[in-house]
């Protein structure tokens, strides 16, 4: 069943004794610390330390494992371009099915990055599904006596969730193993090492007018609001409605992203969101992309996922638009999660009121 390693067996009635930072840390099974250790609401946000040239960055894995040493050495390659120095978790090509190892080891790695002080900043390698797995398993509290600015998207939607309830600002952007395109490594950069505030719009859109007042932008409903940037992967947030681990959406602006998900999935889970009673209380509302978002078998939905989304979000009364580079795509822009931003969904655009980093 795995490659490279002894599978932990489970933990319900067990304690795994871990070496963090040189110092014994005790994990107890996932049920019992799921009950302790849920990570408690925060008001106040934290803003990490900015990334600086010669920096640390900690690369892990908490979900999808890199297929072997040469993907290493490609996001090796990728973050030494950026100026950094790579500090790879130990468990990168860890396989145990479709995981990076199992969940403790998992973890274990990513507690690692946060408790090393030579590490600055660390960043997801990719995504895949098994980020969520970990919440249980980690120390909150810890984080944010200590916190550090993590970086990710897709399947890591779940961790910036987690961050966000403990009040860490981090960065909805690029996997280390995404391609990264100027504008993507511009945005990071912006956001990351200079802490700067810009104003994002969504790109021009050269074929029939969609709604947008010259850009792509689909207005869903006009206006603009302000409010805490919170959101990600559309299918990883629903999946942790009814979870101890999402923030107050009281007030936020949601932004959101899909891919290879079928109108009606999309109409589905948008759905949870308005009976949770999620979508009720923020403030306004940012789709980004929904990449291959059709359904493969052609001919079961009669909406378009424009009708779905103008549909859900046209009668929620707050500014809603779609179209901003976020999300599955080339060039995809970093977006702080937790910072207070201000959207005006005529012009489409987001602009940041506060930095990211300290």
């Amino acid at each position: 069943m795995t490659s490279g390693h002894t599978q932990t067996r489970p933990l319900t009635r067990r304690r795994a004794l871990f070496q963090i930072g040189g110092a014994a840390c005790v994990l107890p099974g996932i049920g019992a610390f799921a009950r302790t250790a849920t990570p408690p609401m925060a008001h106040d946000m934290v803003r990490p330390p900015r990334l600086r040239n010669g920096d640390v960055l900690g690369l892990v894995a908490p979900a999808g494992f890199v297929a072997d040493r040469f993907g290493i050495d490609e996001i090796g390659a990728t973050v030494r371009a950026m100026g950094l120095e790579p500090r790879f978790a130990p468990h990168l090509t860890t396989r145990e099915g479709y995981l990076a190892g199992s969940d403790t080891v998992r973890a274990h790695d990513l507690m690692a990055m946060f408790a090393d002080d030579g590490v600055r900043a660390i960043m997801a390698v990719r995504g895949g599904w098994g980020s969520a797995r970990l919440l249980p398993y980690l120390d909150f509290a810890a984080i944010r006596r200590k916190p550090k600015l993590f970086a990710g998207f897709s399947d890591n939607t779940a961790l910036h969730m987690a961050l966000a309830r403990t009040g860490i600002v981090s960065i909805h952007g690029p996997n280390a193993s995404t391609s990264w395109p100027p504008a993507s490594w511009e945005s990071f950069r912006q956001i990351a090492f200079e802490g700067a505030m810009p104003t994002y719009a969504t790109p021009s859109y050269s074929g029939p007018n969609l709604g947008g007042r010259g850009s792509g932008a689909r207005t869903f409903r006009g206006g603009k609001a302000r409010g805490r940037l919170l959101g990600g992967n559309l299918s990883v947030l629903t999946a942790l409605v009814g979870t101890p681990y999402l923030p107050d959406f009281t007030g936020a602006i949601l932004f959101l992203e899909e891919t290879n998900e079928s109108e009606y999935r999309i109409d589905r889970m948008l759905t949870q969101l308005a009976l949770s009673g999620i979508l009720g209380k923020v403030a306004g509302v940012v789709f980004g992309q929904c990449t291959h978002c059709e359904n493969p078998d052609g001919g079961f939905s009669n909406f378009t996922v424009y009708e779905v989304l103008d549909r859900r979000f046209a009668s929620l009364g707050v500014p809603a638009f779609q179209g901003m580079m976020i999300g599955h795509v080339a060039g995809q822009i970093s977006i702080p999660s937790g910072t207070m931003a201000e959207i005006d969904a005529d012009a489409g655009t987001l602009r940041l009121l506060e930095p990211a980093v300290s």
